[in-house]
Order: C-alpha cells, then structure tokens, then sequence
C-alpha cells in the first residue's frame, strides 16, 4: 500500500494523489521510447484516433507490459483510494485502456471525461520551465479539474501543476483539460480508465 496517496476534497468528487516508484516511472518511459523509436511497432500502438487530444502523438501500451509492471500498483492504491472515500474496496477491477500523452509546445487537450468508473492521469516527462508566462497566474502546461459552478465556499475548479512521478486518480465523469505551454521539450503522462464493482455508483461520498 503506498502511503504516500493523500485523497482531496477540492469540490465534492473526491481525488486521490500520489507518487510513482522511480523505478516504474524508468519502465514506462523505457517502453515507450522503444514503440516510438520504431515506424512500424508505432503505427501498431498508435491510439490518436480514439481521443480528443490536440497533440503530438497517443500510444497505447500492451495489456502485456501492463499486467506485469502496472495492473496490481494500480489495483492496491485505487482500492486504497476507494477505502479512504467510501470505506469499501472493489473485487472487480477491469482495466479498459491505458495510453500515453506525448504533449510538445502550443498543444492541448480540451475539456473531455472518460468512460469506465475510476480515470487517472500518471507523469512521466516535464519540460523545464513548463509554466512559463507573461502572467502572473502560471497555468500553461497545467490541468484543470471541473465540476460545477463556483459558489460561496465552494469551487468549481482545482489546478494540478503536474511534477514527474505524480499519479492522480477521479472519478471517470470529473471534466478536465490541459493547458498549452510555450517551452520546448516533452510533457510525457499516461491515462487510464477502470471499470469497478457496479455498487460503487449508488455510493454518495457528499
């Protein structure tokens, strides 16, 4: 169990954040420069048809590289994560799909959700200076998490400034949207969506 997984509040759906081991986070990358490095082994993980994102390359990642160095990380924390907000924990737990976000200068991904029950975003690369601005509200390369309208102590919007190694879980419903950024270099993270115990969606964490 990683202790090191801190659920938030930030506005009714509850978040959960927390580090990648170093040693993941090398096995990831490693597997990714290997698809990319070859034309023929990327056109076969090439996954940019299936999601919205206005960017530079999306892959897929073999369900073979993920059930041996992903599937039961994920599994103990989101259990973790489902423990700390409801006091439960899901038998089932069906990964739908899992891909990379390769994300280079003036690219976005608009507001979207997911499908399945449980998303989660994972960083793997950050550019230097990544939220370099001429304002003072430094939110290029950002992303936003959305629910409602703003109200008397209650927000609609919680920013996550993205670091290498943070690994955030949502609810799959929970809109969000990366902002541009105007460095060079790779802003490299994974996404996924789970499928959990169907009673789960009766639950009210209000």
């Amino acid at each position: 169990m990683n202790k090191n997984l801190k659920v938030l509040s930030p506005f009714g759906p509850k978040l959960a954040k927390l580090k990648l081991p170093q040693k993941k986070i090398n096995l990831i990358n490693k597997e990714i420069d290997r698809i990319i490095s070859n034309k023929k082994i990327y056109k076969k993980h090439d996954y940019s048809k299936k999601v919205v994102g206005q960017v530079y390359q999306e892959i897929e990642i073999s369900k073979k590289f993920i059930n041996k160095n992903l599937k039961n990380f994920l599994k103990k924390n989101i259990n973790n994560y489902l423990k700390k907000t409801t006091n439960k924990i899901s038998k089932k737990f069906k990964l739908k799909n899992l891909w990379i976000v390769r994300q280079f200068s003036n690219e976005y991904n608009p507001i979207h959700y997911h499908d399945g029950n449980i998303s989660g975003v994972g960083y793997l690369r950050i550019p230097k200076n990544l939220n370099m601005s001429k304002k003072k509200i430094k939110t290029n390369g950002t992303i936003d998490f959305i629910n409602g309208s703003k109200m008397l102590l209650s927000d609609s919007i919680y920013n996550h400034n993205p670091k290498v190694g943070d690994l955030i879980f949502f609810p799959n419903y929970l809109m969000h949207t990366t902002y541009p950024f105007l460095v060079s270099g790779e802003r490299r993270s994974f996404s996924f969506n789970i499928e959990i115990d169907k009673k789960f969606s009766n639950i009210s964490n209000g």
